[in-house]
């Protein structure tokens, strides 16, 4: 969400980015709209004034006045009982429109329509060569025993999975070391739940526009959310926390959920775009500067990318687009690993900063050194998340007999185990 005063004052920054993320908004009807409610509060403001002043005038007035005065009262408080639900009405309608007013991006940010246009900024290790005939992960996972592809289709319909003995265990030290890692740069571990309320993924940034991408709980007023970020933003919703609090890291490892609504039949063999899967985000809420937001951007990328090297996957960074980062970003980066069995990069991490866009919506503020109360930033950066890390892990590190050879970093997490 946007400051209307900024809106107000820079229409034609906001329309192009309108244009340039693709948003279907028209910027006119929100002004006119803001307009209109200008008006009509100022008009309920001052018939409330003016009620106000009578009211005090009766005690005073003479008996001949006083009848005047009173019914004088009487219109007015019906004529506020007409306009004070007209001003709610509008307010809503505005409030409506103002969640779908897109983030300004960074200069630095390409201009583009779609993922095609996203700018390949470097890549990193070096791709693995095999003297023997490479396995894709489905053929792997099945010859070793570590998935049950299609007896879980009786459980939970397709695009589901349930990993078996060595794959398993590897799933949970992924996580586990993954928090180990951020804990010891000092962000706080945090277990959470997927089970939230619909507010906060309006609070996020998710709604509207998202919606159908979510699992709604029937009869409940709960959804399952698709990534830690969302109940751990509402965590400090509507609170104004101290500067000395800032900056506040965690670490959230958490089930989730998504429809993946749109893309059936694409990519969606073995454990890609599964509906639900493991996740440990990085989370960051920091003081409202855009350089102190971008000092972060860069150390959960860092810290993305050190993981990925410590688990010797090739991988490279993309520079986000306009019309492929999302409404609520002002930069944003993918990093992608390489599967070798389609000779091609894939996403598994996203990195965001969404300076004060989803504090706003969230209503997270601190008290900076003056006193003065500020909307904070906010940024995200997948940790880990699996099963999809699984995928480039095991099909980099297979050997010609079957085994995959573990990263050194994971030894510790799997008794020991040079392979498995």
């Amino acid at each position: 969400m946007l400051d209307i005063k900024y809106i107000r004052e820079n229409p034609e920054i906001v329309r192009q980015t309108i244009r340039n993320k693709r948003v279907s908004l028209e910027l006119d009807t929100l002004l006119e709209l803001d307009s209109r409610l200008l008006e009509l509060k100022k008009s309920v403001e001052a018939k409330q004034t003016e009620r106000n002043a009578n009211a005090k005038a009766v005690p005073k007035a003479t008996p001949q006045e006083r009848p005047t005065l009173i019914q004088k009262g009487k219109d007015l408080s019906e004529e506020l009982k007409t306009l004070e639900p007209q001003l709610k009405e509008l307010e809503e309608a505005l409030k409506d429109l103002l969640l779908r007013v897109p983030q300004i991006p960074l200069p630095e940010v390409p201009v583009g329509l779609s993922d095609e246009d996203n700018v390949e900024l470097r890549r990193e290790g070096t791709l693995p060569v095999f003297d023997f005939a490479l396995l894709d992960h489905v053929a792997l996972l099945e010859k070793r025993g570590w998935a049950e592809f299609e007896r879980v289709g009786k459980i939970s319909g397709s695009r589901s999975y349930m990993l078996r003995g060595d794959l398993a265990t590897l799933e949970m030290a992924l996580h586990l070391y993954t928090l180990q890692f951020l804990s010891a740069r000092g962000f706080t571990a945090l277990s959470a739940s997927a089970l939230v309320r619909p507010e906060t993924l309006t609070a996020t940034g998710h709604f509207p526009g998202g919606e159908d991408q979510v699992y709604r709980l029937e009869g409940h007023d709960l959804m399952l959310a698709g990534t830690a970020e969302v109940p751990v933003n509402f965590l400090h919703s509507s609170e104004i926390l101290d500067l000395e609090q800032l900056p506040l890291a965690y670490a959230a490892y958490s089930s989730a959920f998504r429809s993946e609504a749109g893309s059936a039949g694409r990519d969606v063999r073995g454990l890609m775009r599964v509906h639900e899967f493991k996740k440990t985000e990085q989370y960051i809420i920091c003081e409202g500067k855009p350089e102190v937001s971008s000092q972060w951007f860069g150390q959960i990328l860092q810290n993305a990318e050190d993981l990925l090297a410590s688990l010797e996957l090739p991988y490279r960074i993309l520079q986000v687009c306009t019309g492929d980062m999302g409404a609520g970003k002002a930069q944003m980066y993918d990093l992608e690993c390489w599967i070798p069995s389609e000779e091609r990069y894939r996403e598994t991490h996203s990195c965001s900063n969404l300076q004060d866009w989803q504090a706003r919506r969230t209503g997270i503020r601190y008290r900076d050194n003056d006193g003065k109360v500020q909307f904070a930033h906010t940024l995200n950066n997948t940790g880990i998340a699996t099963p999809r890390l699984l995928v480039a892990l095991v099909e980099v590190h297979q050997q010609s007999d079957g085994r995959v050879k573990l990263p050194a970093a994971l030894r510790p997490y799997m008794g020991g185990k040079e392979f498995i």
